[in-house]
């Protein structure tokens, strides 16, 4: 590894060991500089002190996973800079921790609020679909109508007649969603989380079982996709899928009608529906 990586590394450890406060972990002596000794974090990360010693010497090589998941524990790091830990030591992010969402900020649900237009909704890791705008309850599904449990975009592909009828090519449609599913949950470390998921889909839909087992993968990216829509009529859509920064459970998706006046009509209907609401 290179003596500049090493160093930046050694940089980074040294500075978040002077920013702990030795009193609230129960360590007392007086003390010539800031934070904990070099000892102290070795101690709370169960890792030898002479080890650490070269860590922060930047001697010894490139430490392991488990050494950096036991130093980010010991040294009280956030998630974003365990990340950065990772990335300094071994040129790389750690593996993904899966964490079942709470639900989105205001700040997010005021941002998909701002297309009035275009269909846009946030969805889990496991494609719980958790935030949506009005014109996404138009256009594709009114979330706000179905039970928590429900609003799972695979269960509705599957499951949802209606839905089915929207789509003018549904099975190249519902077999790219069972990829891109697999992508998703494999990127966010939730591949034993969605096993009772796909269990149960492939109990109850013999589609989802066949898609499930040919174990295709997409990248759920972008794309176009074709509606035949009972109120707007045939018309396509450009879609986008973003992350969602310091959120890695969560997706944002856009849908951009390609058609001005289906646009027209999306927002006449969003309006209708703020106004009933």
């Amino acid at each position: 590894m290179p003596a500049e990586t090493d160093n930046t590394l050694a940089a980074f450890l040294k500075d978040r060991r002077a920013r702990l406060d030795p009193a609230a972990f129960g360590f007392s002596g007086r003390r010539r500089t800031p934070g904990l000794r070099r000892e102290e974090v070795a101690q709370r990360s169960n890792i030898s002190s002479t080890w650490y010693t070269w860590l922060e010497q930047g001697r010894g090589g490139a430490p392991s996973a488990d050494v950096l998941n036991r130093l980010a524990t010991g040294l009280m790091l956030t998630e974003i800079e365990r990340e950065h830990l990772f990335i300094l030591a071994l040129g790389r992010p750690p593996e993904m921790r899966y964490k079942p969402t709470l639900g989105v900020t205001p700040r997010l649900q005021r941002l998909l609020d701002c297309f009035d237009a275009c269909p846009a909704f946030i969805k889990t890791a496991t494609w719980d679909v958790v935030a949506w705008n009005r014109a996404a309850a138009i256009v594709l599904t009114d979330y706000g109508k179905l039970p928590a449990h429900q609003r799972n975009i695979l269960r509705l592909v599957f499951g949802d007649p209606a839905l089915r009828a929207k789509q003018s090519d549904w099975v190249g449609m519902a077999r790219f969603l069972v990829g891109a599913f697999r992508v998703d949950a494999a990127r966010a470390g939730a591949v034993a989380e969605v096993t009772e998921l796909v269990d149960e889909l492939c109990l109850k839909s013999p589609e989802f079982a066949k898609f499930w087992k040919e174990n295709d993968v997409y990248a759920p990216s972008d794309g176009v996709k074709h509606l035949q829509h009972p109120e707007l009529g045939t018309f396509a859509m450009e879609y986008s899928a973003f992350a969602v920064d310091g959120r890695p459970d969560l997706g944002l998706l856009v849908y951009n009608p390609l058609d001005d006046q289906v646009k027209d009509r999306i927002r006449v209907l969003v309006k209708q529906m703020n106004k009933r609401a």
